[in-house]
């Protein structure tokens, strides 16, 4: 029960972080794309990397590796943001912006996982 009540809390974290980024972002690159979902999407899938590879390596324990990636990280990617706003292309007829916006996030974030990896191998010295 403690886990699932860490896991909730981890996710209150990660979807306030997800508001004030998103948020932030918006101000500074306007509404014409949706920049604030892809830098989420991107910055939670390197710290996914990130837990995935220290967790497997033993660095940290599978019970804050749920936290972390279940709660925090999962409170704060917005898969739901992005579709939404990919059909908002789509049904717009912008297929251009639509189909950016998908590789953009597809590329950026399993570019950004595997870096995340990468990144945690080279300060646990693992792999």
């Amino acid at each position: 029960m403690i886990r699932f009540l860490l896991v909730c809390l981890g996710g209150a974290v990660g979807t306030g972080a997800r508001y004030l980024l998103g948020g932030w972002v918006a101000q500074l690159a306007g509404p014409a794309f949706p920049v604030g979902t892809l830098a989420i999407n991107v910055i939670g899938s390197f710290a996914i990397g990130i837990v995935a590879a220290v967790g497997l390596s033993g660095g940290i324990g599978p019970d804050a590796r749920v936290i972390l990636s279940v709660g925090v990280l999962g409170g704060f990617t917005t898969y739901s943001s992005f579709n939404y706003e990919t059909l908002a292309f789509a049904q717009r007829g912008a297929w251009s912006l639509a189909l950016a916006y998908v590789a953009a996030t597809f590329l950026g974030c399993l570019g950004a996982g595997v870096l995340g990896i990468f990144a945690a191998r080279a300060l646990t010295g693992s792999g």
